[in-house]
């Protein structure tokens, strides 16, 4: 946390730095990677979800302790308050969005040919396949793309025209119980609830905290060898 929030105040130093004057826009390969660096460093604001009026006085804050004007002395000993408003909102964040992946998973349910589990999850039979089916002590191949309910894409083995192998057992619940469902050669759309995904915490900066996930999943093979790739 710590860590953090270092990040989040050497980034909000470069912004301030350039209050008030127009960012230029990067045309060479390096303001690119500068560039690029700006917007790693802002995944690190996303948990804060500052207001315009908040993020202000980040802002001012940086930019009176660059100039050494600083009317705060010690500002080591607001870092408690700042994880403690980090945890709150992390927490504001992920019930709100459990109460639209509600919403979402009880209208995947009431779809033409969805399926839902006694675990809660959604599955969707989109082809169906004729090979085997895996078990939890299997290794897969899948191609997959997974997405939050407002469309957003967080991963896909497609977009990277490479498929992924895992092991069942080392996925989330939400995948080990669907992919058994499935047979090779079949492919399926698969709703996760967010406890059977990543839960309160989620993945960030991709997958917020409480979030419902959505994956398109197409079951290539059962693979016996050891195999990598992206795990979901």
């Amino acid at each position: 946390m710590r860590r953090n929030l270092c990040i989040l105040m050497a980034a909000c130093v470069a912004w301030a730095g350039l209050a008030g004057a127009a960012a230029p826009a990067p045309k060479t390969e390096e303001d690119k990677a500068l560039y690029a660096l700006g917007v790693i460093i802002s995944r690190n604001f996303t948990s804060f979800d500052f207001t315009a009026r908040e993020f202000e006085l980040v802002q001012a804050g940086l930019a009176d302790a660059v100039q050494g004007k600083a009317t705060i002395k010690d500002p080591d000993s607001y870092v408690p308050q700042l994880q403690e408003l980090q945890k709150t909102r992390m927490a504001a964040a992920a019930a709100e969005a459990k109460v639209a992946g509600v919403a979402f998973l009880a209208k995947a349910a009431a779809e033409k040919g969805a399926t839902k589990t006694a675990s809660g999850i959604v599955i969707t039979t989109l082809t169906a396949g004729t090979g085997a089916s895996p078990t939890a002590k299997d290794q897969v191949q899948v191609h997959y793309e997974g997405t939050l309910v407002d469309g957003t894409v967080f991963d896909s083995s497609i977009a990277r025209k490479e498929p992924a192998t895992f092991p069942l057992a080392g996925v989330i619940p939400c995948w080990t119980e669907a992919v058994q469902l499935m047979k090779v050669g079949g492919k399926s759309r698969v709703v996760c609830p967010s406890a059977l995904a990543y839960g309160d915490e989620g993945r960030p900066p991709q997958i917020p905290g409480g979030a419902t996930l959505i994956f398109q999943v197409e079951l290539l093979d059962i693979v016996k060898a050891a195999g990598g790739g992206a795990v979901p």
